[in-house]
This record gives structure tokens, C-alpha cells and sequence, in this order.
């Protein structure tokens, strides 16, 4: 409180100190005009002894009885507005006239006089006077706009109101015994509004607590068995929050009480006190007229929502349907279905928001209207890559080019798709990791597709050895079968079968081919492994090297399989397909 009150003595003293040094650089440009203001102030007490005072004569009331094209000006006393002039008198404009005033408002109040405000009515004019001491005229033209010069009365007397208490207040600010007593009040009363903010915050736990065990107790002696025994839980948080609101809002009150009255007790901050509470009833004024103007459309655009959400509804169950293969449609299919929700979710919202934004409060006006084109220009300028995304994820659905579940190759990255969303692809690679791709990445390159060839869940297993030319390929396949065979995840059923896909300078390069058997691993990577720890012990039992053979030179002999039992154990002679023909020796030769 103290350090408050420093605050208002240096405000004080530095808003004098700039009035009387912006009243001496005026003087010094207005000397004219001042001299004439103190020969005729310096006259008023005769003409009035005299009862001939000389009102603005004609001329000045016509100029007085237009408002002027300048700017109109306030006079100021103790942060209250005592009266704001609009019109000219006497060439002066309404700055000049306001600064007069203020000047003469000045010197009257270094007096030690009573400090009476009165006021004279004039033929057409209203003059304002302190200790008898003339300050300022009051002119048909200054009520502001085309008004009767017969309400000039009433606004002269408001004028004398308002000035009468500004005065007082000033002279109040230099009254020690009443900077006491304000300052006591203030002290007291912030030591009852800390205790009486003390006291609610306590009532507010004990209410809190006790409204909670009342629930508690109702709903175990009343509900036991019923499935409103789980929503307890949420009545008792929703009341919780209730009375934190209203405890909230009782501090509010207390505090902005506390303030108008501390303010009130200053002759320096009690305008700000006054403005304070009338500035609070007229927000809430304001806030009740609109949210009862606001009904009527809020209840226009919940009934837009409401048949919107409705409608969302019975598309879900009917997409739902199809996606389960209940319902069977020609142009949807189960995998194009759950996509085909979402989109027709969000176009139906799309759609209902733009029919209840006309209905919303405020939509009218610059601030909402602002706000709309700034979030507009935010997305479109931030989301060029999220729309990407996912106009991305939308083509690989309904391309059905990749599905859950099944067993893939993305560039570098392969596994089971575990999971495709609107932005991002999730692939299982079965090394205890989990790989998240950008659609728009998956979109741009080659999938392989180890699952849609085959049925039943199953996926195809590849494998690949480079032998040198000096094993029989024959019994390269043997062996590369009987690996096959070993593996109890590698299907027998289709039969597995080896094709040798190049020749290559130093050796040959054959391929085993397999489908996965039923009870194999989703994981494509332990059935892979478990193929090849078989073809590797196959491969050292006969005593073939897996490797692929590099020369230096050419050998001295050629690397050929000698003539001899090449269909020796484990090989065996390949069976040749049916289809196939054999060229004439006629056209061979």
C-alpha cells in the first residue's frame, strides 16, 4: 500500500510538472491572446460590480453556434472530464479555448479562496466561474451536433457538477488528514479482503470435499450393481470444477470490490474507481444482451450439427457393414470402405460448418471475419506437405496397393504393414523395430508385394546363392531344395522350385523360391532365417562352398563339369515341363 501511494505522489507531481511546462511553451507562441485573457480577466470583477459584463456579442455566438472544422478539445482537472469544446468564440479555436480554460482553471486554484463553483446564463451563453473568478463560456455550438440552444441549461449545470467535484478533489489531494484516512480505509480494507479471499478458498475445499462424499455415498448405498456406478467418477469431477468456477468468480467480486473501494479513497484514483465499476456493469450489460441476441442462432446451428452428426452416424454403420462384408456393394469395396468414411465424415462436417457460420455469433463482425482469412492463409501456406500426405495416403488405399497385414518391400525398408493411416505408413520389419514412412514417400516408389499372390495369409520367401561353375547345377537345386525341405515354415505344398537367373562371368547365381506353410510366423524374417540355417548346413555337408568365386588369370584348364554321372545323389535328372518342344535336328543343323 505504501509503495502504492509513492506511485500516486510521483504521478502526481510528474503530470504538474509537464502541465506547467507545456503551459510556458504555449505561452511563449501565445503572448496576444494571454495578454488579452488577463486584461479581461483582470476586468471582470468591475463589469460584474457593475452588472454590465459584455456577453460574446452576435458575431461571436454565430461563430460559436457552428461547430468548427477543427478538432474539438477536453479540459482536464483530476483525471475527470469537466467539458469538451467543439465550437470557436472569438477566433479562438477549440484547442485555444481549452488551453485558456485550463490556464485560468490553474490560477484560480493557487488562491486560497472557497473554492465555489457558479455559473451565469447570458443571452446565449453559459460563463463558468470560481470564487467569482471567470473561467470559461459555454456555447450552444459545444453540446456537440444540432441541439437547442434551451438545453444549454442543463449541460451548464453538468459542467458546474463535474468541475465543483474535480475542485474539491483538488483541493482533497493537499489535505494530509484525509491522505490519513484513506490511507487507514485501504489498509483495512485489504486486510478484509485477504481474509474474506481466505475464508473462500477454505469454504470451497470443505463444500468440495462434502458435496463429493454425498455423491460418494449415494451412488454405493443407491446404484451398487448399476452401470451409473461408472459415471460417479465423472459427476464428481465436473462438480469439483462447478465450485472451483463459482469460488473463482466470487474472488473476482471480492477483488474488484476491494479495488473500487481502495480507489475511492484518493482524490487521485477515484475517478479511476468510478469508471471502474460503471465500466464493469456496462461489459456485463453488454455480455447479457448478446448472449440473449446470440440464442436464436446458436440454436440454429446445433440443429445444423445435430441433423450433421446424424447423418455422419448412419454413413458409419452402413460403411461398416460393408467393410465387416455384411453388405456387399459393386462400387465399394471392404478395403476402400474405412476411407470412404472418414472422407464422407469430414466432407459432411465441412459442409455443416459452412451452413451454421452465418448462425455463429460474431461471424459478422471485422475481428472473426480477420481471424478467418489469417487461419486460412496459415493452412494454406503450412499444410502444402500434410495435404500431400495425405492425398498420398488416400491413392494407396483405394489403389489397394499395400493392405494390413500383409508382407511388403518399400525401398530399402521391409516387412508386414501393420498399420496405414491418412499421412504415414507403419511397417514391422521383424527385427524388433517399427518403421514409420511418409505416404508420400511410399506413393513415389516400387512396392513389392510378397502377400497378394498368395492365399491364406501366406507369403512368398526368396533366397539367392552364387555358386562357381565347377558344382553341377543339379546338385545345386537338390541341395537348395533339401534345404527347403528341412524347414518346417517353408510350405511343401506348393512345392518349392529353384530357377538360376544368371550366368555371370565367375559364377552362377540360382534362386529358391517357397511359400510360407500355414503355422509360420507373421514375421517374414524368422522364416528367412530359419531357410537359409538350413541351406547352409546342407551346402557344408556336401562339402560345396558357398562363395563366389573371383580369377586373377585365367586357369590352365577350362572350368568345366568332366563327363560323368552328373545326376549323381543328391542330384537327379530335372523332369522336363510338358509344354516344351524341342527344336527338329533338321532345323538344329
Amino acid at each position: 500500500m505504501i509503495f502504492m501511494l509513492f506511485i500516486l505522489l510521483t504521478q502526481s507531481a510528474l503530470s504538474l510538472a509537464a502541465k506547467a511546462l507545456g503551459w510556458c511553451q504555449w505561452a511563449g507562441s501565445r503572448w496576444p491572446t494571454l495578454w488579452a485573457m488577463v486584461l479581461c480577466l483582470s476586468g471582470a470583477q468591475g463589469l460584474h460590480a457593475q452588472s454590465a459584463h459584455t456577453p460574446p456579442g452576435p458575431a461571436a455566438v454565430a461563430s460559436g453556434a457552428a461547430a468548427s472544422d477543427t478538432a474539438a478539445s477536453t479540459v482536464v482537472l483530476n483525471n475527470r472530464k469537466i467539458i469538451t469544446f467543439r465550437a470557436d468564440l472569438l477566433g479562438d479555436t477549440p484547442a485555444e479555448r481549452a488551453a485558456l480554460a485550463q490556464l485560468a482553471l490553474t490560477q484560480a486554484l493557487q488562491t486560497k479562496g472557497p473554492g465555489k463553483v457558479a455559473r451565469a446564463m447570458l443571452d446565449e451563453a453559459a460563463r463558468i466561474e470560481l470564487d467569482g473568478q471567470t473561467l470559461f463560456f459555454v456555447l450552444p455550438g459545444d453540446l456537440g451536433g444540432p441541439r437547442p440552444a434551451s438545453l444549454l441549461d442543463a449541460a451548464s449545470q453538468d459542467v458546474v457538477r463535474r468541475l465543483q467535484t474535480a475542485v474539491d478533489e483538488t483541493r482533497e489531494r493537499t489535505d494530509p488528514t484525509r491522505w490519513a484516512v484513506g490511507i487507514a480505509y485501504a489498509l483495512a480494507a485489504t486486510l478484509f479482503a485477504w481474509l474474506g479471499l481466505k475464508l473462500l478458498w477454505r469454504g470451497k475445499r470443505r463444500l468440495t470435499q462434502r458435496m463429493q462424499d454425498m455423491l460418494q455415498q449415494t451412488s454405493e448405498a443407491r446404484l451398487t450393481g448399476s452401470w451409473l456406478v461408472d459415471y460417479t467418477r465423472y459427476a464428481r469431477a465436473s462438480l469439483a470444477r462447478m465450485v472451483a468456477a463459482l469460488s473463482w468468480l466470487a474472488a473476482l467480486v471480492l477483488l474488484e470490490l476491494w479495488a473500487t473501494f481502495v480507489l475511492h479513497q484518493f482524490a487521485y484514483t477515484r475517478p479511476w474507481g468510478e469508471r471502474s465499476t460503471a465500466w464493469l456493469l456496462d461489459l456485463l450489460g453488454r455480455f447479457a444482451t448478446s448472449a440473449a441476441v446470440a440464442i436464436p442462432g446458436l440454436l440454429t446451428a446445433m440443429l445444423i450439427f445435430f441433423i450433421a452428426r446424424t447423418c455422419v452416424r448412419v454413413g458409419h454403420h452402413l460403411l461398416q457393414r460393408v467393410e465387416t462384408g455384411e453388405i456387399s456393394l459393386t462400387w465399394l469395396t471392404p478395403d476402400t470402405a474405412a476411407p470412404t468414411r472418414r472422407l464422407l465424415a469430414a466432407a459432411i462436417w465441412l459442409f455443416a460448418l459452412a451452413m451454421a457460420y452465418p448462425y455463429l455469433p460474431g461471424s459478422d463482425s471485422e475481428a472473426f471475419k480477420g481471424v478467418s482469412v489469417l487461419a486460412g492463409l496459415m493452412l494454406s501456406l503450412g499444410s502444402s506437405s500434410v495435404i500431400g500426405q495425405a492425398l498420398s495416403g488416400l491413392s494407396l488405399m483405394y489403389s489397394r496397393s499395400l493392405r494390413e497385414g500383409e508382407y511388403v518391400k518399400v525401398g530399402d525398408v521391409e516387412g508386414t504393414v501393420a498399420g496405414m493411416g491418412m499421412f504415414t505408413t507403419r511397417i514391422h520389419t521383424g527385427l524388433g523395430e517399427e518403421v514409420s514412412l511418409p505416404n508420400s514417400v511410399v506413393f513415389a516408389q516400387p512396392i513389392r508385394n510378397y502377400s497378394r499372390m498368395v492365399k491364406d495369409g501366406r507369403f512368398m520367401i526368396h533366397t539367392s546363392v552364387t555358386i562357381g561353375y565347377a558344382t553341377p547345377w543339379r546338385q545345386v537345386h537338390a541341395m537348395l531344395m533339401e534345404g527347403a525341405r528341412r524347414s518346417p515354415d517353408v510350405a511343401q505344398s506348393p512345392a518349392p522350385y529353384v530357377v538360376q537367373t544368371a550366368l555371370s562371368d565367375f559364377y552362377v547365381e540360382y534362386r529358391l523360391c517357397a511359400q510360407s506353410s500355414r503355422h509360420a510366423p507373421a514375421q517374414r524374417a524368422a522364416v528367412v532365417s530359419q531357410l537359409l540355417s538350413n541351406v547352409q548346413d546342407v551346402f557344408n555337408e556336401n562339402g560345396v562352398q558357398i562363395m563366389s568365386p573371383h580369377y586373377m588369370a585365367d586357369p590352365p584348364e577350362p572350368q568345366v563339369v568332366p563327363p560323368g554321372p552328373w545326376a549323381s545323389p543328391p542330384g537327379a535328372q530335372p523332369v522336363q515341363p510338358p509344354d516344351l518342344e524341342r527344336p527338329n535336328d533338321t532345323a538344329a543343323r
